[in-house]
Protein backbone atom coordinates (compact mmCIF):
# COMPACT_ATOMS: atom_id res chain seq x y z
CA UNK A 1 0.00 0.00 0.00
CA UNK A 2 1.19 3.49 -0.61
CA UNK A 3 0.99 6.54 1.65
CA UNK A 4 0.31 9.92 0.17
CA UNK A 5 -1.11 13.36 1.87
CA UNK A 6 -4.10 12.72 0.50
CA UNK A 7 -4.92 9.26 2.19
CA UNK A 8 -3.29 10.84 5.17
CA UNK A 9 -6.08 13.58 5.14
CA UNK A 10 -8.96 10.93 3.95
CA UNK A 11 -8.14 9.22 7.33
CA UNK A 12 -8.25 12.28 9.55
CA UNK A 13 -11.90 12.09 8.89
CA UNK A 14 -12.86 8.91 10.42
CA UNK A 15 -12.87 7.95 13.88
CA UNK A 16 -14.49 4.41 15.56
CA UNK A 17 -18.06 4.09 14.26
CA UNK A 18 -18.94 1.19 17.16
CA UNK A 19 -17.10 2.65 20.02
CA UNK A 20 -18.18 6.43 19.20
CA UNK A 21 -21.99 4.92 19.05
CA UNK A 22 -21.35 3.36 22.33
CA UNK A 23 -20.48 5.99 24.18
CA UNK A 24 -22.74 8.64 22.45
CA UNK A 25 -25.63 6.22 23.94
CA UNK A 26 -24.14 5.83 27.54
CA UNK A 27 -23.60 9.71 27.31
CA UNK A 28 -27.04 10.86 26.03
CA UNK A 29 -28.79 8.28 28.44
CA UNK A 30 -26.97 9.54 31.40
CA UNK A 31 -25.32 6.02 32.17
CA UNK A 32 -21.59 6.70 31.80
CA UNK A 33 -21.02 7.09 35.49
CA UNK A 34 -23.26 3.51 36.04
CA UNK A 35 -20.61 2.11 33.71
CA UNK A 36 -17.95 2.91 35.15
CA UNK A 37 -18.66 1.22 38.41
CA UNK A 38 -20.08 -2.04 37.26
CA UNK A 39 -17.42 -2.55 34.78
CA UNK A 40 -14.12 -1.67 38.02
CA UNK A 41 -15.95 -5.23 38.65
CA UNK A 42 -15.39 -6.53 34.97
CA UNK A 43 -11.56 -6.64 34.63
CA UNK A 44 -10.72 -10.15 33.24
CA UNK A 45 -12.09 -12.21 29.95
CA UNK A 46 -14.33 -14.04 31.01
CA UNK A 47 -16.16 -12.76 33.63
CA UNK A 48 -20.09 -12.65 34.27
CA UNK A 49 -21.06 -9.17 33.11
CA UNK A 50 -23.33 -7.55 35.77
CA UNK A 51 -26.98 -7.36 35.43
CA UNK A 52 -27.37 -3.96 35.96
CA UNK A 53 -25.15 -3.19 32.93
CA UNK A 54 -26.78 -0.91 30.53
CA UNK A 55 -27.61 -2.60 27.01
CA UNK A 56 -25.88 -0.58 24.73
CA UNK A 57 -22.27 -1.49 27.21
CA UNK A 58 -23.08 -5.34 26.91
CA UNK A 59 -23.65 -5.46 23.24
CA UNK A 60 -20.62 -3.58 22.60
CA UNK A 61 -18.40 -6.05 25.11
CA UNK A 62 -19.71 -9.02 23.58
CA UNK A 63 -19.19 -7.41 19.66
CA UNK A 64 -15.50 -7.11 20.84
CA UNK A 65 -14.67 -9.98 22.92
CA UNK A 66 -12.92 -12.10 20.85
CA UNK A 67 -9.49 -10.89 18.38
CA UNK A 68 -10.10 -10.88 14.59
CA UNK A 69 -10.89 -13.97 13.12
CA UNK A 70 -7.54 -13.41 10.96
CA UNK A 71 -5.32 -13.73 14.32
CA UNK A 72 -1.85 -16.34 13.41
CA UNK A 73 -1.29 -17.98 17.15
CA UNK A 74 2.05 -19.39 16.28
CA UNK A 75 2.86 -15.98 15.29
CA UNK A 76 1.78 -14.20 18.35
CA UNK A 77 2.98 -17.07 20.28
CA UNK A 78 6.51 -15.84 18.85
CA UNK A 79 5.63 -12.18 19.96
CA UNK A 80 5.16 -13.30 23.35
CA UNK A 81 9.21 -15.07 23.23
CA UNK A 82 10.67 -11.76 21.83
CA UNK A 83 8.77 -9.74 24.77
CA UNK A 84 10.47 -12.04 27.21
CA UNK A 85 13.88 -12.29 25.68
CA UNK A 86 13.57 -8.43 25.46
CA UNK A 87 11.37 -6.92 28.05
CA UNK A 88 13.99 -4.38 30.12
CA UNK A 89 14.76 -3.05 26.46
CA UNK A 90 11.19 -2.62 25.15
CA UNK A 91 10.28 -0.71 28.90
CA UNK A 92 12.98 1.46 27.82
CA UNK A 93 11.86 2.10 24.55
CA UNK A 94 8.42 2.77 24.77
CA UNK A 95 9.35 5.12 28.07
CA UNK A 96 12.14 7.04 26.32
CA UNK A 97 11.18 6.68 23.04
CA UNK A 98 7.98 6.09 22.33
CA UNK A 99 6.15 8.32 24.50
CA UNK A 100 8.44 11.52 23.63
CA UNK A 101 7.85 10.78 20.11
CA UNK A 102 4.08 10.93 20.59
CA UNK A 103 4.63 14.58 22.96
CA UNK A 104 6.60 15.95 19.38
CA UNK A 105 3.31 15.31 17.36
CA UNK A 106 1.60 18.91 19.13
CA UNK A 107 -2.46 17.74 18.47
CA UNK A 108 -1.43 14.28 19.96
CA UNK A 109 0.16 16.29 22.87
CA UNK A 110 -2.40 18.06 23.48
CA UNK A 111 -4.84 15.31 23.38
CA UNK A 112 -2.71 13.64 25.68
CA UNK A 113 -2.47 16.76 27.80
CA UNK A 114 -6.73 16.73 27.97
CA UNK A 115 -7.09 13.53 28.79
CA UNK A 116 -4.74 12.83 31.68
CA UNK A 117 -4.71 14.58 35.72
CA UNK A 118 -1.91 16.34 36.01
CA UNK A 119 -2.43 15.33 39.91
CA UNK A 120 -0.69 11.36 39.01
CA UNK A 121 1.44 11.80 35.83
CA UNK A 122 2.32 8.64 36.32
CA UNK A 123 -0.97 7.19 34.97
CA UNK A 124 -0.08 7.04 31.76
CA UNK A 125 2.85 5.06 31.39
CA UNK A 126 1.33 2.54 34.02
CA UNK A 127 -1.50 2.14 31.71
CA UNK A 128 1.23 1.33 28.64
CA UNK A 129 3.17 -0.80 30.89
CA UNK A 130 0.48 -2.21 31.94
CA UNK A 131 -1.15 -2.46 28.86
CA UNK A 132 1.87 -4.45 27.25
CA UNK A 133 2.39 -6.76 29.77
CA UNK A 134 -1.37 -7.83 29.84
CA UNK A 135 -0.72 -8.55 26.02
CA UNK A 136 2.27 -10.39 26.65
CA UNK A 137 0.67 -12.92 28.99
CA UNK A 138 0.60 -16.85 27.47
CA UNK A 139 -3.17 -16.15 28.60
CA UNK A 140 -3.56 -13.28 27.24
CA UNK A 141 -7.08 -13.75 24.92
CA UNK A 142 -7.90 -16.37 27.07
CA UNK A 143 -10.61 -16.46 30.03
CA UNK A 144 -9.21 -14.70 33.34
CA UNK A 145 -6.95 -12.82 31.55
CA UNK A 146 -6.32 -9.06 31.90
CA UNK A 147 -5.69 -7.92 28.34
CA UNK A 148 -9.13 -8.34 26.21
CA UNK A 149 -10.54 -5.82 29.04
CA UNK A 150 -8.41 -3.32 29.13
CA UNK A 151 -8.67 -3.67 24.92
CA UNK A 152 -12.17 -2.72 24.98
CA UNK A 153 -11.93 -0.26 27.96
CA UNK A 154 -9.19 1.67 26.09
CA UNK A 155 -11.40 1.74 22.93
CA UNK A 156 -14.53 3.13 24.85
CA UNK A 157 -12.01 5.63 26.66
CA UNK A 158 -10.29 6.95 23.10
CA UNK A 159 -14.30 6.98 21.89
CA UNK A 160 -14.79 9.17 25.04
CA UNK A 161 -12.68 11.81 24.04
CA UNK A 162 -13.59 12.30 20.62
CA UNK A 163 -17.11 13.32 22.00
CA UNK A 164 -15.90 15.57 24.28
CA UNK A 165 -13.65 17.30 22.09
CA UNK A 166 -15.58 17.26 19.29
CA UNK A 167 -19.01 18.85 20.74
CA UNK A 168 -16.86 21.15 23.24
CA UNK A 169 -15.62 23.56 20.35
CA UNK A 170 -12.09 23.57 21.63
CA UNK A 171 -10.97 20.84 18.78
CA UNK A 172 -10.30 22.60 15.25
CA UNK A 173 -12.14 19.62 13.24
CA UNK A 174 -11.97 21.07 10.02
CA UNK A 175 -7.79 21.41 10.29
CA UNK A 176 -7.28 18.45 12.57
CA UNK A 177 -10.29 16.15 11.80
CA UNK A 178 -11.71 13.64 14.06
CA UNK A 179 -9.49 13.58 17.14
CA UNK A 180 -8.11 10.30 18.05
CA UNK A 181 -8.90 9.35 13.99
CA UNK A 182 -7.92 6.51 12.08
CA UNK A 183 -4.19 8.23 10.96
CA UNK A 184 -3.84 8.78 14.76
CA UNK A 185 -4.52 5.36 15.61
CA UNK A 186 -2.46 4.09 13.34
CA UNK A 187 0.26 6.43 14.15
CA UNK A 188 0.55 5.53 17.44
CA UNK A 189 0.19 1.66 16.81
CA UNK A 190 3.40 2.27 15.21
CA UNK A 191 5.02 4.36 17.53
CA UNK A 192 4.47 1.47 20.01
CA UNK A 193 5.88 -1.11 17.64
CA UNK A 194 8.18 -0.24 14.71
CA UNK A 195 9.56 2.97 16.79
CA UNK A 196 10.22 0.48 19.58
CA UNK A 197 11.99 -1.92 17.39
CA UNK A 198 14.40 1.05 15.62
CA UNK A 199 14.92 2.25 19.04
CA UNK A 200 16.14 -1.75 20.29
CA UNK A 201 18.57 -1.53 16.94
CA UNK A 202 19.57 1.83 17.84
CA UNK A 203 20.81 0.12 21.59
CA UNK A 204 22.23 -2.74 19.81
CA UNK A 205 19.98 -5.43 21.12
CA UNK A 206 20.81 -8.56 19.12
CA UNK A 207 17.18 -9.00 17.12
CA UNK A 208 16.16 -12.18 14.62
CA UNK A 209 13.67 -11.03 11.74
CA UNK A 210 11.54 -13.35 12.82
CA UNK A 211 11.28 -11.91 15.96
CA UNK A 212 10.84 -8.36 15.08
CA UNK A 213 8.10 -8.98 12.73
CA UNK A 214 6.24 -11.36 15.20
CA UNK A 215 6.79 -8.00 17.78
CA UNK A 216 4.84 -5.52 14.75
CA UNK A 217 2.19 -8.36 13.87
CA UNK A 218 1.36 -8.42 17.72
CA UNK A 219 0.91 -4.28 17.58
CA UNK A 220 -1.20 -4.83 14.55
CA UNK A 221 -3.46 -7.33 16.45
CA UNK A 222 -3.65 -4.69 18.96
CA UNK A 223 -4.90 -2.06 16.53
CA UNK A 224 -7.33 -4.58 15.07
CA UNK A 225 -9.47 -4.62 18.44
CA UNK A 226 -8.67 -0.92 19.07
CA UNK A 227 -10.99 0.04 16.32
CA UNK A 228 -8.21 0.71 13.35
CA UNK A 229 -9.57 -0.07 10.18
CA UNK A 230 -7.37 -3.06 8.50
CA UNK A 231 -8.30 -1.99 5.32
CA UNK A 232 -5.59 1.27 5.49
CA UNK A 233 -3.19 -0.01 8.53
CA UNK A 234 0.10 -1.08 7.49
CA UNK A 235 0.76 -4.86 6.87
CA UNK A 236 4.67 -5.55 7.11
CA UNK A 237 7.44 -3.39 8.29
CA UNK A 238 8.42 -1.93 5.05
CA UNK A 239 4.81 -0.03 4.27
CA UNK A 240 4.96 0.90 8.49
CA UNK A 241 8.21 2.66 7.74
CA UNK A 242 6.52 4.60 5.17
CA UNK A 243 3.16 5.30 7.24
CA UNK A 244 5.08 6.19 10.14
CA UNK A 245 7.75 8.89 8.05
CA UNK A 246 5.41 10.28 6.30
CA UNK A 247 3.13 10.96 9.56
CA UNK A 248 5.82 12.65 11.95
CA UNK A 249 7.08 14.26 8.99
CA UNK A 250 3.51 16.13 8.61
CA UNK A 251 3.42 16.49 12.15
CA UNK A 252 6.62 17.11 14.61
CA UNK A 253 7.13 20.20 15.86
CA UNK A 254 7.62 21.88 19.39
CA UNK A 255 4.33 22.53 21.38
CA UNK A 256 3.93 23.78 25.28
CA UNK A 257 1.94 20.95 25.70
CA UNK A 258 4.83 18.58 24.28
CA UNK A 259 7.20 20.10 27.07
CA UNK A 260 4.91 20.22 29.94
CA UNK A 261 4.68 16.12 29.06
CA UNK A 262 8.25 15.16 28.64
CA UNK A 263 8.93 17.17 31.90
CA UNK A 264 6.17 15.10 33.40
CA UNK A 265 8.00 11.90 32.17
CA UNK A 266 11.58 12.76 33.11
CA UNK A 267 10.59 13.77 36.66
CA UNK A 268 8.93 10.87 37.09
CA UNK A 269 11.82 8.51 35.93
CA UNK A 270 14.14 10.49 38.09
CA UNK A 271 11.89 9.19 40.92
CA UNK A 272 11.67 5.69 39.71
CA UNK A 273 15.56 5.95 39.42
CA UNK A 274 17.21 5.53 42.81
CA UNK A 275 19.12 7.91 44.60
CA UNK A 276 19.62 11.29 42.47
CA UNK A 277 23.81 10.48 41.15
CA UNK A 278 21.91 8.82 38.27
CA UNK A 279 18.73 11.06 37.61
CA UNK A 280 20.29 12.66 34.18
CA UNK A 281 20.54 9.63 32.73
CA UNK A 282 16.65 9.92 31.99
CA UNK A 283 17.22 12.82 29.92
CA UNK A 284 20.39 11.92 28.11
CA UNK A 285 18.63 8.23 26.91
CA UNK A 286 15.58 10.42 26.05
CA UNK A 287 17.62 12.69 23.73
CA UNK A 288 19.81 9.64 22.21
CA UNK A 289 16.59 7.76 21.20
CA UNK A 290 14.84 10.58 19.67
CA UNK A 291 17.58 12.62 18.36
CA UNK A 292 18.37 16.47 19.46
CA UNK A 293 16.36 18.09 16.96
CA UNK A 294 13.39 16.35 18.77
CA UNK A 295 14.76 16.60 22.19
CA UNK A 296 15.34 20.00 21.80
CA UNK A 297 11.56 20.47 20.45
CA UNK A 298 10.61 18.97 24.13
CA UNK A 299 13.29 20.90 25.96
CA UNK A 300 15.09 17.79 27.30
CA UNK A 301 17.52 18.82 29.76
CA UNK A 302 21.34 18.64 28.06
CA UNK A 303 23.55 17.24 30.57
CA UNK A 304 26.94 15.58 31.12
CA UNK A 305 25.73 12.06 30.64
CA UNK A 306 24.68 13.09 26.86
CA UNK A 307 28.07 11.61 25.63
CA UNK A 308 28.50 8.67 28.43
CA UNK A 309 24.76 7.47 26.67
CA UNK A 310 25.97 6.76 23.58
CA UNK A 311 28.74 3.75 25.26
CA UNK A 312 24.96 2.26 26.35
CA UNK A 313 24.86 0.00 22.50
CA UNK A 314 28.53 -1.45 23.20
CA UNK A 315 27.64 -2.27 26.96
CA UNK A 316 24.30 -3.69 25.65
CA UNK A 317 25.74 -5.21 22.93
CA UNK A 318 28.44 -7.27 24.98
CA UNK A 319 25.82 -8.40 27.25
CA UNK A 320 23.78 -10.07 24.22
CA UNK A 321 26.86 -11.69 23.06
CA UNK A 322 27.06 -13.27 26.04
CA UNK A 323 23.42 -14.14 26.05
CA UNK A 324 23.49 -15.62 22.76
CA UNK A 325 26.72 -17.55 23.60
CA UNK A 326 25.33 -19.26 27.01
CA UNK A 327 22.06 -20.94 28.04
CA UNK A 328 22.54 -19.54 31.72
CA UNK A 329 23.89 -16.30 31.01
CA UNK A 330 20.65 -16.02 28.68
CA UNK A 331 18.47 -17.24 31.75
CA UNK A 332 20.21 -14.81 34.23
CA UNK A 333 19.98 -11.38 31.87
CA UNK A 334 15.68 -13.20 31.06
CA UNK A 335 15.49 -12.64 34.94
CA UNK A 336 17.05 -9.47 35.48
CA UNK A 337 15.12 -8.25 32.67
CA UNK A 338 11.44 -9.82 34.23
CA UNK A 339 12.29 -8.77 37.24
CA UNK A 340 13.16 -4.90 36.31
CA UNK A 341 10.27 -4.36 34.47
CA UNK A 342 8.19 -5.88 37.05
CA UNK A 343 9.55 -3.39 39.81
CA UNK A 344 9.15 -0.72 37.24
CA UNK A 345 5.88 -1.35 36.73
CA UNK A 346 4.76 -1.43 40.18
CA UNK A 347 6.65 1.73 40.99
CA UNK A 348 4.74 3.38 38.01
CA UNK A 349 0.99 1.65 39.07
CA UNK A 350 1.74 2.33 42.79
CA UNK A 351 0.12 -1.20 43.15
CA UNK A 352 -3.14 -0.43 41.49
CA UNK A 353 -4.48 -1.78 38.74
CA UNK A 354 -5.57 0.77 35.54
CA UNK A 355 -8.78 0.59 34.82
CA UNK A 356 -9.32 2.58 31.70
CA UNK A 357 -12.63 4.28 33.11
CA UNK A 358 -14.83 6.32 30.68
CA UNK A 359 -13.85 10.14 31.34
CA UNK A 360 -16.85 11.85 32.45
CA UNK A 361 -15.34 15.27 31.93
CA UNK A 362 -12.10 16.60 30.41
CA UNK A 363 -9.64 19.16 32.30
CA UNK A 364 -10.61 22.23 32.73
CA UNK A 365 -7.88 23.99 30.58
CA UNK A 366 -10.20 23.06 27.85
CA UNK A 367 -13.24 24.83 28.57
CA UNK A 368 -14.83 21.76 29.82
CA UNK A 369 -16.93 20.76 33.13
CA UNK A 370 -14.59 19.14 35.29
CA UNK A 371 -11.21 15.85 34.41
CA UNK A 372 12.87 -16.58 19.85
CA UNK A 373 15.62 -16.91 17.89
CA UNK A 374 18.39 -14.90 17.79
CA UNK A 375 19.79 -15.57 14.22
CA UNK A 376 19.32 -13.47 11.34
CA UNK A 377 20.08 -10.01 12.56
CA UNK A 378 16.60 -7.28 12.03
CA UNK A 379 17.63 -4.66 10.61
CA UNK A 380 15.31 -1.98 10.54
CA UNK A 381 13.77 -0.99 6.60
CA UNK A 382 15.34 2.03 5.23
Amino acid sequence: MTYTHASMDALRQHGDELADATVATLFDRGEVGKFNTLMRYVSTAGSPLPDDLPDVAREYLRATAAPPSWVDWEEMERARLFFIDNNVHISTALSFASMPACYVVPHVARLLSASHSLDYPAKRMAETGQFTVYLMQPDAFEAGSRFVPAVQKVRLLHAAIRRHLSMGGHWDTATLGVPICQEDMIGGQLLFSLLVLDSLHRLNIHMSVEGAEAYFYAWRVVGAMLGVDQSHAPENLESARQFLDLYLTRYMGPSAEGVHLTRQLIELYEEVVPGTLLDPVVSALIRYLVGDTCADWLQVPRTAWDTAVKTVPGVLGLLETIEDRSPLGAWTVDRLGHLTTLFELSSLTRGRVMHYAIPEHLKHDFGLASTIARTGRWTPPS
